[in-house]
């Protein structure tokens, strides 16, 4: 399952400013399963980083319960071969990144306990490429 966009209005974006203040206003909640995966520090996520992470997850649940991946790397990232020189535009589409800020929600689990739950997310967060914290659902009691 390869992550990257269909269509884009520009193939190529410039790079941005590194947002290294501040945390996730958007997904910050469990809304979809019981148990979630919250990213603790600020980095671009790769498409493959995402994806070994959601295969650990498929491998840890067994056919038992389901997950929500709650990220999509929609930004793209250029790059040159090391040995080309100045100049000659801007290099082709390597590939594709979610940025990621403190606090955001990455996966989500539900149907399973939660001990397998725990289990199968730690295997998740040695893929990422940050921190992260288990969080589990607020009950609206």
């Amino acid at each position: 399952m390869l992550l990257q966009p269909r269509k884009m209005k520009y193939r190529k974006w410039q790079k941005g400013r590194s947002r290294q203040k501040g945390i996730a206003t958007r997904g910050t909640e469990v809304c979809f399963g019981s148990f979630g995966l919250k990213a603790m520090g600020t980095k671009w996520l790769k498409a493959s980083q995402l994806e070994a992470a959601r295969k650990a997850i498929l491998k840890g649940l067994k056919k038992k319960g389901e997950f929500w991946v709650r990220v999509f790397p929609y930004k793209p990232v250029t790059s040159k071969g090391t040995e080309f020189p100045m100049g000659g535009g801007k290099g082709a589409v390597s590939h594709y990144v979610c940025p990621i800020k403190p606090g955001r929600i990455i996966f989500e689990v539900d149907g399973v306990k939660e001990e397998i739950a725990r289990e199968v997310l730690a295997a998740a967060a040695d893929k990422l490429p940050f921190k992260t914290k288990i969080v589990k659902r607020e009950t609206m009691e």
